[in-house]
């Protein structure tokens, strides 16, 4: 989602701030950049790399009240949303099933949808906070509980192409995003190029 959907840095770092300065005697800032550079990882990652004085317990302690102010905060803010988004969710939509897999928190792919009323362009979601596994194995989960027999992830950073391979899924990488990929691998530059970036990896012609 972050990097390929919206980006809701400033938002995320504004609750999360919010909630270090309130419940943590202001132990640090949370900065935009900061969100930027732990976009893609998992709580218990960002957790250990935003919390590092903590305890392991009270850096999860602590990131669960984050997540919890920023699930509230988004469902009522939003984020900002990359360029020609819906409508090409649209076009999408009426060709291809669409699913979400994030390593977000639980409630965060809802507050999405339900801010930007977009869940009527998804079919299923999967997410690190809903069972504790990795985007591979969710990516997989998806493809398994859907049925799926031809699959693309499209994802901005390392972790998510890795993820693709290892769930067996082709990948797209949305270059516009927070991150870059160690190989020669296809890419959109903007969103509204997905279509036809899809349509050539599945060879369907539906939009040449």
């Amino acid at each position: 989602m972050d990097g390929t959907l919206w980006d809701s840095a400033e938002n995320v770092a504004k609750s999360w701030d919010t909630v270090v300065q309130r419940e943590a005697n202001g132990l640090r800032r949370i900065t935009t950049l900061d969100i930027q550079q732990v976009m893609g990882h998992t709580m218990t990652e960002i957790a250990a790399m935003l919390f590092p004085m903590l305890s392991e317990k009270e850096a999860a302690g602590l990131m669960d009240q984050c997540c919890k102010e920023e699930n509230d905060y988004l469902r009522t803010h939003g984020g900002v949303l990359y360029p020609n988004l819906e409508n090409t969710l649209q076009i999408l939509s009426e060709q291809y099933p669409l699913y979400i897999v994030s390593n977000c928190q639980k409630g965060y792919i809802e507050a999405f949808l339900d801010y930007y009323k977009f869940g009527k362009y998804f079919l299923d979601t999967e997410c690190f906070g809903n069972n504790q596994m990795d985007k591979a194995y969710n990516i997989d989960l998806i493809v398994r509980r859907n049925y799926l027999e031809h699959a693309v992830y499209v994802g901005d950073i390392q972790g998510d192409y890795d993820s693709s391979m290892r769930a067996g899924v082709e990948f797209i990488h949305a270059s516009y995003g927070f991150g870059s990929i160690n190989r020669s691998v296809p890419y959109i530059r903007e969103f509204s190029e997905l279509p036809h970036a899809v349509s050539k990896i599945f060879g369907d012609g539906n939009f040449s």
